[in-house]
């Protein structure tokens, strides 16, 4: 007969409080955050200098920036994942940028007997009997999980070892609620944008994250798409040890690299201008690789791994990139892929006239406010959905007076289509950090109209360019 575990019944009783105490800690601060612009706006309003003005916004996002910055520290989890998604130079202001971008990445690790209880539940074996060494201490902390690096007994391979941590599902759901809550007023009163639909798919993709099996079967199917698809695939994708997979556990191949973020400090140690040819080259060729694995995923295929953060890129020998963390994938349904291919092809040929029919094709409903709606619009597409930056500039502010998103209201957003979107502005935020201004929409462009012709949507003329076959209103008939 088994004793008490008395250490399992505390951690079950602090664990059932814990999402109470998070909602009171989100609310209480995320109020003072946004009251604090509130009551900004008016101050700044009767300043009538716009030095003196910019100089009060840059004080205002610095202050906002300090306490975001200790909501998603102090709380973690889903937290740490909305920080990744603002702190790129490219979305927020950049106090927030240079407070947030520390957050990536990072999260407390679960101490390691907690670790070994996972792992053992989920094995079924001690990790003695299944690993010939384990290192105690993790390799990363993230906000779903932690990874150690190991090697396996038998066959000596070395190995990482992703363990869920313990009660975590729990709590990051009582997050995206509150967010979404947030999310609806914030709607309702400051942003014409559908704020509600991309929170709903957050909670969809982020739910999906807690199944490490759904995981691996996503890691295999990429890594056997783009391999079979290519002479040699764009990126690397570790393989999975099947045996080793359950819901909370997954035991993958080591692969030796550094992190794309290392590779400024890496290039210096080795005596290269980070300024230089050399480094000019290397950075073109991992944005090169990175973003034609991910126009091969999400156009030609439909299935495609939705978070290309900094912390899940690895830069290898050659310089090869690895692609990690295939937590958050999405499958895209033909219409979508398809719709989105017209899109590429308007946006790399900056055709402002066509952008109203794809956008209606993908089920984004926009109202215009201004006269120029076709040029708007397009300009709202690139800010969306394509990673250049408009000449000059180093920061997209999508909420200032003169952005797209203030001049055309976006009252419909597929849900499925806010991994596209997020996926982009990821990809678009490496390249303004390695400063490369790129258009993924020119370098898809091909491979848009490939998916095209493959599915019967264009046809080649006699000169061999390639034609739309039917208008978009008759294929959503």
């Amino acid at each position: 007969m088994h004793g008490f575990d008395f250490k399992e019944i505390q951690e079950k009783i602090s664990d059932s409080f814990r999402p109470w105490q998070r909602s009171f800690q989100f609310w209480v601060r995320a109020s003072d955050i946004y009251t604090g612009y509130k009551v900004f706006q008016l101050r700044v309003s009767l300043v009538k200098d716009a030095k003196k003005r910019e100089e009060m916004w840059e004080r205002q996002h610095e202050q906002a920036a300090d306490k975001i910055y200790f909501m998603c520290s102090d709380l973690g989890g889903f937290f740490l994942k909305i920080a990744q998604l603002l702190a790129k130079p490219d979305m927020a202001p950049a106090a927030w940028v240079r407070k947030l971008v520390t957050l990536c990445d990072q999260a407390p690790a679960t101490p390691f007997d907690a670790v070994q209880r996972v792992l053992e539940k989920e094995l079924g074996s001690s990790i003695g009997e299944i690993f010939e060494t384990f290192d105690e201490k993790p390799l990363g902390s993230a906000s779903i999980a932690q990874v150690h690096k190991a090697r396996v007994k038998g066959n000596k391979m070395n190995v990482v070892v992703k363990v869920q941590h313990p009660g975590i599902e729990r709590l990051m759901m009582t997050d995206i609620r509150n967010l979404q809550l947030f999310a609806l007023y914030m709607q309702r009163t400051d942003i014409k944008f559908d704020l509600h639909s991309i929170t709903k798919e957050m909670e969809t993709q982020i739910g999906y994250e807690f199944d490490f099996k759904r995981e691996a079967n996503a890691m295999e199917r990429i890594r056997h798409f783009l391999y079979e698809n290519n002479r040699k695939s764009p990126v690397v994708v570790p393989r999975v040890l099947r045996d080793m997979v359950t819901k909370r556990v997954l035991v993958m191949e080591y692969i030796n690299g550094i992190p794309i973020l290392s590779l400024g400090d890496e290039m210096a140690r080795r005596g290269i201008d980070p300024h230089g040819k050399i480094a000019e080259a290397a950075k073109h060729n991992i944005l090169n690789s990175l973003s034609r694995a991910y126009g091969q995923m999400i156009l030609k295929s439909g299935f495609f791994h939705a978070d290309p953060h900094p912390g899940n890129i690895l830069i290898c020998k050659g310089p090869e990139v690895a692609l990690l963390d295939y937590g958050q994938v999405k499958e895209l349904p033909d219409k979508l892929r398809l719709g989105y291919a017209n899109l590429v092809i308007d946006m790399a040929d900056n055709n402002a006239s066509r952008v109203s029919q794809s956008f209606r094709e993908l089920g984004l409903h926009t109202v215009a406010k201004c006269e120029n709606e076709q040029q708007e619009l397009l300009r709202l597409a690139q800010t969306l959905f394509d990673t250049k930056m408009p000449d000059g500039q180093t920061v997209l502010q999508p909420f200032s007076d003169d952005s797209s998103i203030k001049k055309i209201a976006v009252e419909a957003f597929p849900e499925e289509l806010f991994s596209v979107l997020r996926t982009v502005v990821l990809l678009r935020g490496l390249s303004v950090g390695m400063g490369v201004n790129y258009s993924c929409a020119e370098q898809w462009r091909t491979m848009a109209e490939e998916a095209l012709l493959a599915s019967g949507r264009l046809t080649r003329d006699g000169k061999g360019r390639a034609r739309r076959r039917v208008s978009l209103r008759k294929l959503r008939a």
